[in-house]
């Protein structure tokens, strides 16, 4: 999947602001981005339910959205909302989509038994949808998602309203469906989530900012990062923020996570001198970058950048 300069405009509002991508077969690429950023957006052009303003996106060897009607056997699409049908039970539910999605009569039946072993609906298939956690119902639409064997999945943010536990196996799923060959665009605003992809894009305000792997996005924050040991540390903090070249700091228990503008000695000697000027005993150590501070890094630019633009979804 590829897009190229893809723009979107509400009017005024410019949503999507020329976003090249390029999604790789059978990996799970992540959006990350904080609300309003346009991922939504983006993925609503991407499978042909948006029309562009500009730019030009392939999917699957299609061209999007002069192609859409012959690109939607071929992808699944979920959202954060669970959108099935409550009063239905699970393999009800189960067996609407298959009939929405084209799957043949005679291959129906094997395909939802598959799916109710793989997703652990066994003892619930007679189980009202509207009845059933937060969990369940997030296992069930990524199951109704697939019923018709998609080779391209789109998701939007699908476990924003389930525990960590859920989540956690919701994951396992995805990553069995990037083994048989599918591919998963999966939109978040959730680090540990954001960490789990194969690749990761990161938008901001509709520009995106950043695009890698963990590791290299990681990777290219080296020397930027420290920690920083303090009695007083909400004290302190107040004290660091307004340090040149320091773009964020947060408090991680006891202890200051400090990002900065560049990887110069200069910054750990500012920030012992502001510190000292204060009254404060602070120790300042390097520490390893992590997905957090990619996140600050990429959007702080972006806000001395642009301090006001209205956000999109």
């Amino acid at each position: 999947m590829r897009a190229s300069g893809l723009t979107k405009h509400f009017g005024k509002l410019v949503a999507v602001n020329h976003v090249d991508l390029e999604v790789p077969a059978r990996h799970v690429y992540g959006f990350l981005g904080p609300n309003g950023s346009g991922k939504s957006t983006t993925i609503r052009m991407l499978c042909g339910l948006l029309t562009p303003t500009e730019g030009e996106i392939e999917v699957l060897g299609l061209r999007i959205p002069a192609q859409a009607d012959a690109l939607r056997s071929h992808i699944g699409y979920m959202t954060q909302k669970f959108s099935l049908f409550e009063d239905l039970t699970v393999r009800e539910n189960l067996e609407f989509l298959a009939a929405i999605q084209g799957v043949p009569r005679a291959k129906t039946k094997g395909r939802i038994d598959e799916l109710v072993e793989q997703y652990h609906f066994g003892d619930l298939q007679t189980q009202l949808a509207g009845t059933m956690s937060g969990g369940q119902k997030q296992r069930l639409g990524l199951a109704c998602a697939v019923i018709h064997e998609p080779e391209l999945l789109f998701l939007d943010e699908p476990t924003s309203a389930v525990d960590p536990e859920s989540r956690r196996d919701f994951w396992e799923k995805l990553f069995e469906l990037a083994d048989i060959g599918t591919t998963l665009l999966v939109s978040t605003h959730l680090m540990d989530e954001a960490e789990r992809c194969h690749r990761l894009a990161i938008l901001d305000r509709g520009t995106l900012v950043a695009d890698g792997t963990p590791d290299e996005l990681m990777a290219k924050l080296q020397g930027r990062t420290f920690l920083v040991d303090t009695a007083d540390p909400r004290r302190a903090q107040h004290v660091l923020v307004d340090v040149p070249g320091v773009l964020g700091v947060a408090q991680v228990g006891n202890t200051l996570r400090v990002l900065t503008a560049d990887d110069s000695g200069e910054a750990t000697r500012r920030m012992d001198k502001a510190l000292a000027g204060a009254g404060q005993k602070g120790d300042v150590t390097p520490a390893p970058p992590n997905l957090e501070d990619v996140f600050v890094a990429a959007t702080r630019n972006g806000d001395a950048k642009d301090g006001g633009r209205e956000r999109a979804a």
